[in-house]
């Protein structure tokens, strides 16, 4: 009984910060709103672009492309994990904001660039930010 109750409490909370999604192929909405600050938070306007999937749509240039890049990752939002060893590095100000709705879940999440699993992360999924990497930026 105990075990089934923390597995239900694991569920509902979910791990780490950012979207708890389905497997890939599952059903839901997706429905981004992207923010790119190129220079940090704190630096300029950002750039802001929408992304929709099921059909593709939005703001997002090559959003058919990005939905499709997308539905191919498993988990393409998941943190970097807590006790991951992380190279220490610094890749720069950039900073992307990812929220909205992914697969039918609610979605919040930062993409940075303050050491080497974060730099992944970020270009793993810089497809979702048009004009990262054009300019020495990758």
């Amino acid at each position: 009984m105990r075990i089934a109750a923390l597995i239900a409490l694991l569920a509902a909370v979910g791990c780490g910060a950012g979207a708890s999604a389905p497997a890939a192929g599952s059903s839901g909405a997706t429905e981004l709103k992207i923010t790119y600050w190129a220079e940090g938070r704190t630096v300029a306007t950002p750039a802001k672009w929408t992304l929709r999937c099921a059909p593709a749509g939005g703001t997002l240039p090559l959003a058919a492309a990005a939905c499709r890049k997308l539905a191919a990752m498993s988990n393409p939002f998941a943190p970097v994990p807590r006790d991951a060893i992380c190279t220490d590095q610094y890749g720069g100000p950039q900073v992307a904001l990812v929220t909205g709705t992914f697969r039918g879940r609610a979605l919040w999440t930062q993409l940075q660039r303050r050491n080497g699993c974060e730099i992944a992360r970020f270009k793993r999924l810089s497809f979702l930010v048009p004009g990262f990497g054009t300019s020495g930026e990758a």
